[in-house]
């Protein structure tokens, strides 16, 4: 069991729980997979791609739950991320924890650590 996190904007969280499927963001569905950080890995993903971003949440799932499709691939400095590829039903959301931005402009992932 590893948990891995999304972020994305609030709206997108909505519109994907009004039809109870994750289908990805705009940068997700260009690259064909979802993107995924580790508890370890989330804060430098939102300084790196949320800054100056608000309205932001971050789901937690849970890898063992999104089955065969996630992948875990080299990215940022050769580190191992979660990618899935395909879609998730929002049921399996774990939780849904707020991002609010910091003084920074850097969404704040505080209670991720």
């Amino acid at each position: 069991m590893t948990r891995i996190y999304k972020i994305l904007r609030r709206e997108e969280w909505d519109q994907a729980r009004a039809l109870g499927q994750f289908e990805g963001s705009a940068v997700d569905l260009a690259d064909g997979y979802i993107h995924f950080s580790t508890a370890a890995q989330a804060q430098e993903t939102a300084r790196r791609h949320f800054a100056g971003q608000d309205d932001l949440v971050v789901l937690e799932l849970d890898t063992d739950d999104l089955g065969p499709g996630v992948k875990w691939e080299p990215s940022r400095g050769g580190d191992l991320f979660a990618h899935l590829y395909g879609s998730f039903e929002t049921a399996l959301v774990l939780a849904v924890h707020e991002a609010p931005l910091g003084e920074d402009g850097v969404p704040t992932l505080g209670v991720l650590s």
